[in-house]
């Protein structure tokens, strides 16, 4: 029978007679509104979203709910998230059951997890508490009622382990005594009982390097360089590309990229955004991607200049290649911008997973995936 299991079934034959305890069933009028006036203290003043982990029979909730915040309740035990269903019908409050070590909700969702007498059973507090971190969304905070209790072989966590959890992931950590307080226990008690408030350091804004591709097309086929001595790629063909420069738009980037690559000179009512993509490498960081096309002689255009390597130590050739027949040593998020391109796919996702290879592999998965205006339902693009 498997830790949990064994959990579920105590929970389940304890969930008839759990809100006996004065703290657990908020029963006394006196303790409700200890109670009620403590959680006011924890929580945000504003109505808000609250994840109550580990819920019993939902009096917590009950109160959260009571202050105007939208709750969310799980509990392991169905029989427990039964009482709290009853308990909370009518408020608007969703009741689950799961495992709070690792609850059935999305990350990033709650301003609150709202967790009471629970972080002590946790095989790894120490992990729990970085996935509870882990569904707050930014400026959001863990509420934890803790303790250490019984006298002859106490069980829970104190006050100062708790602080020494928390340590390693930053933020400010804010701690309150309970014990001396009998009016949230319904009696006196002597062992350590508290709250702790934890606030996780701010995130940093999602960030992401924005690069630009030119797609220079003369009748139907496309400008293609093999990289060589860059530490990247080497061997493989990609468009001219490369990376903005801080304080630089987009075409901006891409005309200096023309020039300082290929040599040509190129105008901006020359250059067509066709595609926006994020691209991910097999090992490395997601970014931004910038496709522009142009057209360069052909069909009796004439030319002044034809493009030339001017990076002969970033690419060893320059080549027209046909676009129905795309080589295939090439990068292979390239290859995808080209196709999408050709596909009047103007936004794709090509996200590698590790393991993947950088070149295009036609047996390979297919990580190109367009955002095209089915995909993205009401979103107007």
């Amino acid at each position: 029978m498997s830790t949990e299991t064994s959990d579920r079934q105590f929970w389940d034959a304890e969930a008839d007679r759990f809100d006996d305890e004065p703290d657990h069933g908020l029963r006394s009028p006196r303790v409700r509104e200890a109670w009620d006036a403590r959680l006011r203290s924890w929580l945000p003043a504003i109505p808000s979203d609250v994840l109550d982990l580990g819920c019993g029979t939902g009096s917590l909730a009950l109160l959260a709910t009571g202050q105007g915040h939208r709750v969310t309740a799980v509990d392991l035990s169905e029989r427990m998230a039964g009482h709290a269903r009853r308990k909370l019908a009518g408020t608007g409050a969703r009741v689950l059951v799961g495992d709070a070590d690792d609850p059935p909700v999305g990350r990033g969702a709650f301003d609150v997890v709202l967790v009471r007498h629970v972080l002590w059973m946790m095989p790894d507090p120490a992990a729990t508490l970085r996935r509870w971190a882990g569904l707050l969304r930014p400026g959001g905070r863990l509420v934890l009622v803790e303790g250490r209790w019984g006298a002859t072989s106490p069980v829970g966590i104190t006050a100062d382990a708790l602080a020494a959890l928390t340590a390693p992931l930053g933020g400010r950590l804010l701690v309150e005594q309970l014990g001396h307080d009998p009016a949230l226990w319904g009696r006196e008690v002597a062992d350590e009982r508290y709250a702790a408030v934890f606030h996780p350091p701010a995130r940093e804004r999602h960030r992401e390097i924005v690069d630009v591709h030119l797609l220079l097309l003369r009748d139907d086929t496309v400008l293609l360089a093999r990289r060589s001595g860059t530490g990247y790629a080497d061997g493989l063909l990609h468009a001219p590309s490369g990376h903005l420069e801080d304080g630089e738009d987009v075409r901006s980037g891409m005309i200096r990229e023309a020039r300082e690559e290929i040599g040509l000179e190129l105008a901006p009512d020359e250059l067509e955004a066709v595609l926006v993509m994020q691209h991910r490498s097999p090992n490395g960081r997601a970014r931004i991607g910038w496709f522009f096309a142009a057209r360069h002689g052909g069909a009796g255009r004439p030319v002044e200049r034809e493009p030339y390597n001017r990076e002969p130590d970033k690419c060893s050739e320059l080549g027209w290649y046909p676009l129905d027949a795309l080589p295939d040593d090439m990068v292979a998020y390239c290859r995808a911008g080209i196709e999408a391109y050709l596909a009047g796919q103007p936004f794709l996702l090509h996200l590698h997973e590790s393991g993947d290879t950088i070149a295009h592999d036609p047996a390979g998965p297919v990580r190109a995936v367009p955002l095209s205006r089915p995909a993205v339902p009401g979103s107007g693009i």
